[in-house]
Parts: structure tokens; C-alpha cells; sequence
């Protein structure tokens, strides 16, 4: 049995990748009184919210403004990765396929209505329910049977065992909803009262913003800020101006072509930290000579990493290994593994493959930015080697559709972890059942399909650790695919915001957060 006790919850608190935090009490009182200073704060978005509902979305720009107004039964430590308890108090694993959950108590929603074990409960089965359609259903499809024996203790059945059920339960999607706010009226459009988090739903005018006010009564302390604006603003260039101009206090995602313009302006901080977005070359192992381990080991000695990523200006970073540093799964030993930038090495290779003069082949890629920029430098780095490589460039729907079908040779990929979970990867890119989806290396191993299912079922979260980081060390000598870079997750602010909680999935927490 494995019991995880929750002291108390310091989360929401952490100051961790933020402008201008600091972790002494005198600090953290000061950001709880009064100031003359007007505490409201824009953040400016390219894209609006799909919906309010946690149940009804799955896009970032809603899940921004759905950890405002919602919580989670538990989260991930933004500074160690951690899963902790958030609405839960704690949990523990009789069996396999049992989880026990404590809630905390004497909370409620916004409505003013109970939290309880009977809205999680209803927020589950309302996801489950495939009526619904719920975008996210498929984080409790191992789920059988949910059991509320009292008014703060939930038990969840699963049909079998699932190790990454905390994970799960720690996403965005599985937020709690109160059922009488759900019950009377459409949460997707108008959220008012439906959490139980620091914010409150008050407006949305679609395609231009949305807006939140604080909610006074929040259980874990009254925010700072008295309202957030999300503002739509389809084009960067006049996000940076609206940020410099002080229109805007802060936004994030900022490509590297606007880096240096707000690094070097006074009123403005920039935060870079090492995300999990990953970008990579992948292959299809259905089609020769991919199926080669030492083409493919040649093919990586070939790309010069560290040249490219010089490119970013500051945006990517160095990791050898399949899951990478900000993902659950993560050991430094990878960093041992993989197969670094050697020309020589690289044709010896080639050679010893049965391909002394190299050969010609198809790179498929996607038209966004990204990848048309990637897509030329691997061109020219294997053409050093002899292989010729034609460009076959797509929009992204029909990428999507070629990747799926298994008609591409090489191909440029990217993965942004939403779970921060490495099983989160493993499954969808590499398990057998997953070809005609999301596996497009076709990666059909019947040992990594076992290593595989291990990580996703193993509950003792320590041994699931051990198998994550065998499975990284498989494929990275496997070459399953040859990751080029991880993503710096970036956030611009305002100098006189401070408290911003800033997450390497690009996601960001206000709860904290303050003008001065």
C-alpha cells in the first residue's frame, strides 16, 4: 500500500521560473496587502477559447483560462515535477486497481455549493458518458466504477491497472466541476460559479476576450489581482507592441524572431526555461532501409545537432534521449546515450550498412515554420553523406493523414507533452496498437510493446520510474527517432508584474500573481 499524506498545499505558491519572486514570509506578505496600484492584468493570446468547460475542451488557449477558474484533483509541482494534491488531501492504493482518494475539506465552489466526493464523482461519470463527447474522455478509459462511501473519500475501480492515473488526474480536462452550475446551465459558454479555483468566470465576447475577476471567497486565500483580460490577438507582431506599450502585461509563446527586441527592452523581463515540446526526425520502419539499425545510427551521426540549435536564438536546447528532461521518465544517465554529431562515423556507418554511396530518399514535412526551417539543414547534413533527400512538403491536415497512413520515408515530427508524463509519449509514438494513429514510425517491437504497457500499468510509482527510463534507454539506442531539439518554453512580462508561476509546458498560473 502506498499513501501519499498532504500537509499542507504550497503549489500554488511555488515561485519557480517567475519575474520578481522571492520566497521569504516577509515577501509573500507583502503580496497580500493592499496596494494603490490598479491590480489588473491583460494577457494577450493568438487564438480565443474554444470553451469554458473542462469537460467540453481540449485546446490551450481554453485551458489557460480554465486553470483560472477550476482546480484539479491533484497538479504538477511546477519546480520539482512532482504530482502532489491539490483538491485531494491524499490517496492510497489497496490494489492494483483501486485508488482511494482523500478530499479536502470545507471548500466550495463558486456557486456557493459543497465540494465534495458526489462533484467528482459527476464531473467523471459526465466525462465518461459518451454522450458527452468529451475531447479528453480517454484519460479515464481505464476507469470500471467510481464509489463515494462518505462525503470526502472517492474510490476509483479501473479495469485494469494504471500507473499514470495521478498524472491523469492532475491534467486540466479533469477539473472539477460543481454540478449545479453544470446542471443549470451551458459551462462552456458562461462559467460563472462552476469552480473552485482563485477566479471567477464574468464575461466573454468571442473573438476579441474574455475575462475573469478574483474570487474572494478562494479556499487557499483570496488572489492579489481583482481581474484578468485574456485579449485575442491574431498576429505576434502586435502582441510585442501591445506588451511594449503597457496595452498588454504579458504573453508567452514568443517565436525567436521577437526575442532580442523585448530582451532589450527596459520595462519588459523575458523568461526562457527548458520546456518538453520536442522536435525530431523520425522514421518509418515499415519501409527499407529504415529498418536498418545502421542506417539509421548513421543517419544520426550525421546531423549536427548543436548547429542547429544555434540557430534559435535560445529557444531549443540539447537532449539525447527520447524522454526528455522536463518530462516524468527522465534520468540524466540518457544523456550518456544517443549518438553525437561525426561525419566520419556517420559514412563508416553508412558503409557497414550496405550503402557505401549513399542513397536517395523522401524527408516529409508539415508547412509550418518550424519545420520548412528544419526541413532544409537535415537536407544538406545528408547529402554529406551521400543520401539525397527530396523535400515533400504538406499542409497539416495532409500531413496528418500521409504520417497516418505509413506512406513517408523520413519525416520532421514534434510532440508537446500535455501530461508532462514520458508514458504519455511512449504509448501513442511507439506501442503497436497505436500505427494508423499516432505512431507514425510504424514502431512495431513486441519487447517495447511489453515495456511499454509496464509503464502505463505498473502503480508503484518507483518501479514505474524504472521502467520509464529502461524504455528511454531502449529507443535512444534503437534510434526510434533522432531528437534534434527540446523546446525553451518562453513568457514576457511586464517589470511591475511579479508572481507569475511560469511551467516548461508553456503553461502559466496567476494565483499569486501581483502588480507593483
Amino acid at each position: 500500500m502506498k499513501k501519499i499524506l498532504a500537509g499542507f498545499i504550497s503549489i500554488l505558491l511555488v515561485c519557480t521560473s517567475i519575474a520578481g519572486c522571492s520566497s521569504s514570509n516577509k515577501a509573500s506578505k507583502e503580496i497580500n496587502e493592499p496596494s494603490a496600484k490598479e491590480q489588473k492584468l491583460t494577457y494577450v493570446s493568438m487564438t480565443d477559447a474554444v470553451g469554458t468547460s473542462p469537460i467540453l475542451t481540449n485546446d490551450s488557449a481554453s485551458s489557460n483560462v480554465i486553470r483560472g477558474i477550476y482546480e484539479t484533483l491533484f497538479m504538477k509541482d511546477p519546480k520539482t515535477g512532482e504530482i502532489k494534491p491539490l483538491l485531494a488531501d491524499s490517496y492510497e492504493n489497496p490494489d492494483d486497481n483501486t485508488w482511494i482518494i482523500k478530499l479536502k475539506k470545507n471548500i466550495k465552489f463558486q456557486d456557493g455549493t459543497p465540494f465534495n466526493s458526489e462533484a467528482v464523482k459527476y464531473t467523471f461519470e459526465k466525462i465518461m458518458d459518451p454522450k458527452t463527447a468529451s475531447p479528453r474522455a480517454s484519460l479515464l478509459k481505464s476507469v470500471d466504477k467510481i464509489e463515494t462511501p462518505d462525503d470526502y473519500t472517492v474510490i476509483l475501480h479501473t479495469k485494469e491497472p494504471y500507473g499514470i492515473m495521478l498524472t491523469a488526474l492532475a491534467h486540466d480536462n479533469l477539473s472539477i466541476v460543481s454540478p449545479k452550475a453544470d446542471k443549470a446551465g451551458d459551462i462552456n459558454k458562461n462559467a460563472k460559479g462552476a469552480g473552485t479555483g482563485p477566479y471567477v468566470f464574468s464575461e466573454w465576447v468571442p473573438g476579441d476576450h474574455l475575462t475573469l475577476v478574483k474570487n474572494p471567497d478562494y479556499w487557499n486565500g483570496a488572489p492579489k489581482i481583482e481581474s484578468i483580460t485574456f485579449k485575442v490577438v491574431p498576429e505576434m507582431s502586435t502582441a510585442v507592441s501591445m506588451l511594449e506599450s503597457g496595452e498588454a502585461d504579458f504573453l508567452n509563446a514568443i517565436p525567436p524572431e521577437h526575442i532580442e527586441r523585448l530582451k532589450d527592452n527596459k520595462d519588459i523581463s523575458v523568461t526562457l526555461i527548458k520546456g518538453n515540446p520536442t522536435f525530431y526526425v523520425g522514421f518509418n520502419f515499415e519501409k527499407k532501409p529504415f529498418d536498418n539499425l545502421k542506417v539509421r545510427q548513421a543517419i544520426s551521426y550525421a546531423i549536427n545537432k548543436d548547429s542547429y540549435i544555434s540557430t534559435l536564438n535560445g529557444l531549443g536546447y540539447k537532449s539525447n534521449g527520447i524522454i526528455g528532461p522536463k518530462l516524468i521518465g527522465y534520468d540524466a544517465e540518457i544523456e550518456k546515450h544517443g549518438y553525437d554529431y561525426d561525419i566520419a562515423k556517420a559514412k563508416q556507418t553508412l558503409a557497414e550498412a550496405g550503402y557505401p554511396n549513399g542513397f536517395k530518399t523522401t524527408l516529409t514535412v508539415a508547412n509550418t515554420d518550424a519545420y520548412m526551417k528544419i526541413a532544409p539543414f537535415v537536407q544538406a547534413q545528408l547529402k554529406e553523406i551521400g543520401i539525397t533527400v527530396d523535400l515533400n512538403v504538406l499542409d497539416w491536415a495532409s500531413y496528418i493523414a500521409y504520417s497516418k497512413a505509413g506512406k513517408q520515408d523520413i519525416y520532421l515530427g514534434g510532440w508537446a507533452n500535455a501530461t508532462g508524463d514520458g508514458e504519455e509519449l511512449l504509448y501513442p509514438q511507439f506501442y503497436s496498437k497505436s500505427i494508423g494513429a499516432s505512431n507514425y514510425s510504424r514502431y512495431n517491437k513486441p519487447d517495447m510493446d511489453a515495456l511499454i504497457l509496464k509503464c502505463r500499468t505498473t502503480v508503484d510509482q518507483n518501479e514505474r520510474l524504472k521502467n520509464l527510463r529502461q524504455a528511454n534507454i531502449a529507443l535512444t539506442d534503437d534510434v526510434a527517432w533522432i531528437p534534434l531539439y527540446d523546446s525553451n518554453v518562453t513568457l514576457a512580462v511586464r517589470k511591475n508584474v511579479k508572481g507569475i508561476v511560469f511551467e516548461p509546458n508553456n503553461e502559466f498560473r496567476l494565483n499569486n500573481a501581483y502588480k507593483e
